[in-house]
């Protein structure tokens, strides 16, 4: 639930902070104090439009901070974890708008867009008002609405992931059928190219091998000269290198029998000799192995040739030869095992189908029954409201089997008929915002138990009625108040009275600034602003005792 609120420099209002309460808390002021400013910024935080008119009169830059408790709102909690942006159980979301540049949003001390802000409070906060979203209003809601009010959410979502499984294979065999008209020509082209590749003979190993043959044949020449011409240094000239490496060494041999210290340098020489005459030993054999028949090299080119068309003709480098095989001979066994694949796939398909529809009409028939007791319970509600003749009722339109998806097999609208003798329309074409206030809180009263936003706010709620119908609004209020944190801005005295805490808006003029001003009512106080209410201008004992006696009725109808 909301737990604090900070507005600072949005309208009239300079700074204001206020710390928020479970139950139902009533906003009550002269018109024109800014009780509505208050619901404006909540929105703001929350993710609603605003631009650099929403900023004080001489002031740069907007604020609203808004808290959260979300202990009981594992939604909220959900959306959070998944977004990677939750802290410990609370919430707080920051709205910054500057009069230049672009407005900056925060979830949790982290930067966030406005449509996250927007996912974020439609699980915290709903707004009812004339001039506020609503969620009642969409159909994706009233569907979650009365799938929770007639207790089957968990199969409604077996029928949403029954589909979902159906839509996998449905997809799937779609793809494949397609595939299939081509298919005998993707075939026949598919078994020449894998007998062509596979005529190829072509292994990875074989490549390098075939580069590194092609250089040697191409430089025999420079190999036997430079071969030959080492040789002939180490050994077979005179004096040879070998032998002046011996005779190097027999000479500090001499040496070593006056200084020992010769010992290692004569040691190096005789290892060198010997490392000589093993380097002229193995370019003798390799000179003597060197192949200078021409046609071996034509051969490794014409190898080399080959190999190097294919790949042109498939449009890969050299060494994906191989891989695209091993590729071509995958793709050519699925094809031909296509028929099978379809027959299978057709089979799944169906049985999907046919468990989606069993599900889904188990669902159909729970819907029915739902909106039945739904549209009772809200139609009395609206005779209480002063809606005498009203009528509200869940339309259930089935829809055609092709237009059917994860919601299940009909299309769900809200419909209301404000006054007698008027026809049944959608909830979004009410005209008038006061009567859809009204619908609205007749709808959560009756689902109190069943929604999942903590959080209800509702802007003069009691706009045209008065009386009676007044305080039965209130009572309503209060009821929907002992399930979710509610708000209420209310000029009524009938609707303030039934609330659980009152809050007092008022606006004062300093040095020609206009400065906003709220604060909690104690019950002295509540007495005074119910007075104030009831009596206008002149507050008299009369006034009072009428607003002390509508308090004490109010706690003893609850308490009892």
């Amino acid at each position: 639930m909301l737990t604090h609120i900070l507005i600072q420099d949005v309208a009239i209002v300079s700074r204001l902070e206020l710390d928020c309460a479970a139950g139902l808390s009533a906003l009550t002021g002269e018109t024109g104090a800014g009780k509505s400013i208050l619901i404006d910024a909540l929105g703001i935080a929350l993710g609603d439009k605003a631009d650099a008119a929403v900023i004080r009169a001489g002031r740069e830059r907007a604020e609203v901070v808004a808290s959260f408790d979300l202990v009981q709102c594992p939604a909220a909690r959900a959306w959070l974890a998944e977004q990677a942006l939750d802290d410990d159980g609370d919430c707080i979301v920051r709205r910054l708008i500057a009069r230049e540049g672009r407005s900056r949003a925060f979830i949790n001390g982290r930067a966030a867009s406005t449509t996250q802000l927007r996912e974020l409070g439609d699980r915290l906060v709903d707004i009812h008002g004339q001039h506020a979203h609503q969620s009642l209003l969409r159909a994706n809601d009233q569907r979650t609405l009365l799938d929770a009010y007639g207790g089957h959410p968990d199969l409604a979502a077996a029928v949403a992931a029954a589909f979902r499984d159906y839509r996998t294979l449905d997809r799937r065999l779609t793809e494949l059928e397609g595939a299939a008209a081509e298919r005998a020509e993707r075939l026949d082209l598919l078994r020449f190219q894998v007998d062509e590749l596979d005529a190829l003979g072509l292994k990875a190993e074989e490549l390098v091998s075939l580069d590194q043959e092609q250089r040697r044949l191409s430089h025999l020449g420079r190999l036997q000269e430079v071969g030959a011409a080492v040789l002939q240094g180490l050994a077979e000239s005179e004096p040879a290198i070998e032998d002046q490496l011996r005779s190097a060494a027999a000479d500090l041999s001499e040496l070593e029998t006056i200084d020992p210290a010769l010992a290692e340098a004569r040691e190096l020489l005789e290892g060198a000799a010997i490392h000589a005459h093993e380097a002229a030993v193995s370019l003798r054999h390799y000179l003597d192995g060197l192949d200078l028949d021409p046609a071996t090299l034509a051969t490794v080119e014409a190898r080399l040739a080959q190999i190097h068309e294919f790949a042109r003709k498939y449009r890969v480098f050299a060494p994906q030869l191989p891989d695209l095989l091993d590729t071509r001979r995958a793709e050519l066994a699925t094809l031909q095992q296509a028929d099978q694949t379809l027959d299978t796939l057709r089979g799944e398909r169906d049985a999907a189908w046919t468990a989606f529809g069993a599900q889904a009409a188990r669902l159909s028939q729970a819907r029915a029954d739902a909106s039945a007791r739904l549209g009772d319970t809200v139609t009395q509600a609206m005779q209480q409201l002063g809606m005498t003749g009203g009528r509200f009722a869940v339309a259930l339109e089935a829809l055609p089997a092709e237009s059917a998806g994860a919601g299940g097999m009909e299309r769900i609208a809200f419909l209301v008929s404000a006054n007698p003798g008027q026809p049944m329309q959608a909830l979004a074409r009410v005209a008038s915002g006061g009567e859809l206030s009204r619908i609205s809180l007749a709808i959560q009263v009756a689902t109190a138990e069943c929604g999942s936003v903590p959080t209800l706010v509702f802007d003069e709620v009691d706009v045209g009625i008065g009386g009676g119908v007044a305080e039965i609004v209130g009572r309503l209020l209060r009821r929907l108040g002992a399930a979710r944190q509610v708000l209420c801005v209310t000029h009524l005295p009938q609707v303030a009275a039934q609330a659980h805490h009152q809050l007092r808006v008022s606006k004062e003029t300093v040095d020609g600034q206009t400065h906003t001003h709220i604060e909690p009512l104690d019950p002295a106080a509540r007495v005074e602003e119910i007075a104030r209410m009831l009596g206008g201008t002149e507050i008299t004992r009369r006034t009072r005792d009428h607003a002390r006696e509508m308090l004490d009725r109010a706690r003893d109808e609850n308490a009892a």
